[in-house]
């Protein structure tokens, strides 16, 4: 293994994490959490790749039909659900999960423990000889998969704070369903193959970046309202 390309494979989701853990400047969330996060990320690449070799069996629709499946479904679902997963499963059901930051935080970290191990398939031994593929996917799809943690996140976050159970369970759904639009969107303007299609694609990513940003930013402010509110109760 090329220790070169496995730096260059890890670098892209280590500088996203270490911003979105720089986001959570006011109440931050345990290392010990965040690392368990991360490696429940990481290992949901093995029952995703077993899951998406079954499903990619079943596709059977022509040209872009085919390319509509395979990015909604063998992959965009797939991966969706089970970094979701990860998410439900641990520190979603903690303690330590108490205010709205604390979604995209672990929706991120989910992604990135996935997005990690997913570029070191591709860049280190899948396309090695690629000398752009570490490129290509450190600028576009390890961000991208930042950005589904993102809106996951967000959508877990309204969902457990919502005193509304009717919404709750709205938003929990979301948490799913959005991402997998997001992702699916993102790999069949690839797949698919489309000249005018391709051209949408930087659009695209700039536009779903311009999106979560906001989110982010939403909840950025209301972590910090919280510290203000709590030291003055204090």
């Amino acid at each position: 293994m090329s220790l070169r390309l496995f730096i260059i494979a890890v670098t892209p989701a280590a500088a996203i994490i270490f911003g979105i853990y720089l986001s959570d400047r006011y109440d931050r969330e345990p290392l010990k959490l965040l690392i368990g996060t991360f490696l429940l990320g990481a290992l949901a690449v093995i029952p995703s790749i077993i899951v998406e070799e079954f499903l990619i069996k079943f596709n059977v629709f022509p040209s872009a039909f085919g390319a509509f499946y395979n990015a909604f479904i063998v992959a965009g679902l797939t991966e969706e659900y089970f970094k979701r997963l990860a998410i439900l499963k641990y520190p979603y059901k903690t303690k330590y999960f108490n205010e709205k930051l604390d979604g995209i935080v672990y929706g991120v970290f989910s992604a990135m423990g996935f997005a990690t191990v997913e570029n070191i398939i591709y860049v280190v031994f899948t396309y090695t000889n690629n000398p752009y593929i570490g490129l290509y996917r450190g600028i576009f799809s390890v961000p991208a998969h930042g950005v589904f943690g993102i809106t996951m996140g967000y959508y877990l976050s309204l969902a457990k704070f919502d005193a509304d159970k009717k919404r709750s369970r709205k938003n929990l759904l979301r948490s799913l369903y959005m991402p997998v639009i997001l992702h699916g969107l993102f790999d069949f303007i690839l797949m698919a193959e489309i000249p005018q299609l391709t051209i949408l694609f930087v659009p695209y990513v700039v536009y779903i970046w311009w999106l979560n940003e906001r989110k982010l930013s939403t909840f950025m402010y209301d972590s910090k309202n919280r510290f203000i509110d709590t030291k003055r109760e204090e």
